[in-house]
């Protein structure tokens, strides 16, 4: 069984031969590849050669081209470059500083746009070479972060009290620029398709459920309509909104290390693969190969049968290449041809 049939199979419910391996990696994987990341995140082909080596080295699952936003920039928003750190927002500058530019605001094709069109090249580029091997994966801005971006994130936390309309009228943006981007990306050979929204989890549970959830469904279904499968991702402590995460219905749900995989599997369906909760940090990066074993092993056990095994969030660059080993020897232990089943 290689890596496709591997993940496919456990998302369909039928047996593997051991537990998948999906961690993000983007700084280390430049860092392993010997790249600036700035090149990293800005020039596919250097993105392309760092994760099938990692992937490659490590025993991972998939290719992914998980960088900063690639929407935002396309949108006119201002960034600041670094040579070897991910590129940041100029909020000081932000794109929508005036909310009456929205109303004439251009939305981006992202078979021209610069950022977009090269993770497009690079998730074509992924196909060719370990397609038919590795998952490969696309990503997207979920509607809070993508408007975040383009407003500045503490000014849209304001926007939800002062003004919900513009909110809603800027996530009709940003929900039809990730539609499209990532039906771009379905057509390019993604297999599956992440859906970052970190700001998500800054917002209350009211918020959550009457603004932001309705837009994320409409993403989930349309970029189901495309023929992917999906993989959520929402930092920082989601437990208020666990619920409500798991009625989207994408294929995986990534847990934060801030939230115990116990409290996620209580309060999400059985069948809902659970990828991540290992700190990070304090434990892949900081721990012993023994600590992160441990980590693992109380991961899988907490999620039992549908988990995927991953960090909470990224993993650091400076993380030793030991306790990524560890991370492969966990997954190659974990042999049960029956433990995906969801009988």
């Amino acid at each position: 069984m290689n890596s496709r049939e591997r993940v496919f199979a456990l998302l369909e419910g039928r047996p593997v031969d051991r537990l998948p391996l999906m961690p993000i990696t983007m700084m280390f994987a430049a860092r392993h590849s010997g790249a600036k990341y700035g090149r990293y995140a800005l020039d596919h082909r250097v993105l392309v050669e760092a994760q099938i080596r990692t992937a490659e080295r490590f025993g991972f699952d998939h290719v992914s081209t998980i960088t900063e936003t690639r929407e935002a920039p396309d949108c006119g928003a201002c960034i600041r470059l670094f040579e070897d750190q991910p590129y940041a927002i100029d909020e000081q500058q932000a794109r929508l500083a005036d909310k009456s530019a929205l109303a004439a605001m251009q939305s981006p094709d992202p078979l021209t746009a610069a950022h977009m069109r090269d993770r497009l090249e690079g998730i074509a580029h992924l196909k060719k070479e370990v397609g038919e091997k590795k998952i490969v994966e696309g990503w997207v801005e979920g509607p809070c972060g993508a408007a975040a971006d383009l407003r500045g994130i503490n000014t849209l936390m304001l926007d939800f009290f002062d003004d919900p309309a513009f909110v809603r009228d800027l996530f009709d943006f940003v929900l039809a620029l990730a539609l499209r981007f990532g039906r771009a990306q379905a057509e390019a050979g993604a297999d599956i398709i992440g859906i970052g929204d970190p700001a998500a989890s800054l917002v209350g549970p009211r918020i959550y459920e009457e603004i932001v959830w309705p837009y994320q469904k409409k993403l989930v279904d349309g970029l189901h309509a495309a023929g992917v499968r999906l993989r959520l991702h929402i930092c920082g402590d989601t437990r208020r909104m666990l619920e409500g995460m798991g009625r989207l219905g994408c294929e995986i749900i990534d847990i934060d290390s801030k939230v115990p995989i116990s409290a996620a599997r209580s309060r999400l369906s059985p069948a809902q693969v659970l990828l991540g909760g290992i700190d990070p940090v304090r434990v892949l990066q900081n721990g012993t190969p023994a600590q992160v074993a441990a980590a693992v092993a109380d991961c899988h056990r907490q999620a039992g049968p549908r988990y995927i095994i991953g960090a909470g969030c990224e993993v650091p660059p400076d993380t030793p290449a030991e306790n990524l080993f560890e991370l492969l020897r966990y997954a190659e232990s974990s042999t049960c041809p029956h433990s995906s089943s969801l009988a």
